[in-house]
């Protein structure tokens, strides 16, 4: 199942927020992945995690990516959540180190 797909745009809400510097290392797209549903950045559907509970595919959910160079995920990277809408168990990827665990199985 592939949910709507939702951008979330970071919105500053307190002066530590507002006054954070901007990435300087990133390519231009880091910081601005954040989104529900759709299809995560780098992780193929059959690397979707599996439910402890009913052992089938967990559905993409959302993710959230780095906020800048002092709070980056992973060199670039992203917390990718995954859901089982029938057992409501959750799990949580760095969508980089992910990939980068799958190459090295290959």
């Amino acid at each position: 199942m592939i949910l709507p797909c939702f951008k979330l745009l970071a919105e500053p809400v307190d002066e530590n927020a507002r006054t954070m510097k901007p990435f300087q290392w990133a390519a231009s797209e880091v910081g601005k992945r954040s989104k529900i549903g759709g299809i995560p950045f780098g992780i193929k559907e059959e690397d979707y995690p599996v439910c402890p509970c009913c052992k089938k595919r967990m559905t993409f959910y959302g993710q959230l990516d780095s906020l800048n160079d002092d709070y980056i995920i992973a060199d670039c990277g992203l917390i990718a959540t995954f859901i089982c809408f029938d057992c409501n168990e959750v799990k949580a990827e760095i969508g980089y180190m992910l990939m980068k665990k799958k190459a090295h199985e290959h």
